[in-house]
């Protein structure tokens, strides 16, 4: 068993359309933490929405009812394995699951709260995700990890090695097994391929493998949010992502923000220890009325025109945070949409 020294909150929000998805993200924590002695040092914070101002359910595929005690089901789990975790449900009522007048919570809303609620209560925090499978070692390598350089470099951000990603600039953050297969567009069959969906035995295979960690540094910040570590001295020193980033783009715009307010403070990538993310899982976007069904994720939202309008003005927001520019809200989306 394994004494963690170190305090930590792994955050993640839940879209109700995501709840098949997410028992494969909690059975990985759990096996996360199966070794861990002191599991109270973790927190497991989750936030599900059950809002249906942007996406609305199919009633013939699946009720609301039956997609909320799904998530209870997966939720009690938790208890289940003695871990501690905090359930926030948005809105608070089911009763107002289609009031427009409530504004929409988008991971970028979720991941800014989440740093500003735990930062002063642990000592690292780690931004989780649905489609997100985690490392059995997550811990254990993480707190090493901080235990060696907290006294050093207590402002730093983390990130495992990830699977292949849409181009060369992501290498510096790629595990060793994906750097040097090639990228063919619309491969959902070779296991290294960007639109594969790894399952958690397949990712453990390659980690087992591994007997000394490959800890790098890199010269440049390059990371996105599925997995991101950050110690809490970073929130504290206050970074954090803006609100005028109200959608998507919320990684990046967190790194613009420690690049501006703390500079090229370290990132710590453990290289050869992967940690999946399955972009294009096929029960990602379940039981969405009038989505077309085929296609990939990102085919998928595009079929909403809010979502493309709202993933235009984010994007906007973020690469000028620092410029004499309109800011946009959720209100021009739908003015626009």
């Amino acid at each position: 068993m394994i004494k963690l020294k170190n305090k930590y909150a792994i955050g993640c929000l839940v879209q109700w359309y995501e709840v098949e998805i997410f028992e494969e993200y909690i059975e990985s924590l759990k096996l996360a933490l199966q070794n861990i002695e002191n599991k109270e040092n973790v927190m497991v914070d989750i936030c599900f929405n059950i809002s249906q101002n942007l996406e609305k359910i199919d009633e013939s595929q699946m009720t609301m009812y039956d997609v909320f005690h799904r998530f209870l089901k997966t939720r009690d789990s938790l208890a289940e394995a003695n871990i501690s975790y905090k359930i926030n449900f948005y809105p608070t009522s089911i009763q107002n699951i289609n009031d427009k007048n409530i504004k929409p919570i988008s991971i970028a809303d979720y991941r800014r709260e989440f740093n500003e609620k735990y930062c002063e209560e642990v000592d690292v925090l780690m931004w989780g995700e649905t489609d997100a499978i985690l490392p059995s070692q997550t811990f254990e390598i993480l707190d090493n990890l901080h235990n060696e350089v907290k006294d050093k470099t207590p402002k730093y951000v983390t990130f495992f090695g990830i699977c292949k990603m849409w181009d060369d600039s992501w290498k510096v953050l790629e595990h060793p097994d994906f750097t040097d297969k090639p990228f063919i567009d619309n491969d959902y069959e070779n296991w290294w391929s960007l639109k594969y969906t790894m399952s958690r035995e397949e990712m453990e295979k390659i980690n087992n493998k591994v007997t000394e960690l490959d800890i790098r540094v890199l010269d440049q910040h390059k990371f996105n949010g599925c997995g991101l570590v950050i110690s809490s001295e970073v929130i504290k020193s206050g970074v954090n992502i803006p609100r005028s980033v109200f959608f998507v783009h919320e990684d990046t715009a967190f790194m613009l923000m420690i690049q501006k307010v703390l500079g090229m403070i370290p990132q710590y990538v453990i290289k050869n220890i992967l940690l999946v993310h399955n972009r294009n899982h096929p029960k990602k976007r379940m039981y969405i009325d009038g989505e077309r069904d085929d296609g990939t994720m990102n085919e998928k939202r595009r079929s909403n025109n809010w979502y493309v309008n709202a993933n235009k003005m984010s994007e906007h927001n973020t690469y000028n945070l620092f410029n004499q520019t309109k800011t946009y809200s959720w209100k021009d989306v739908f003015d626009e949409s």
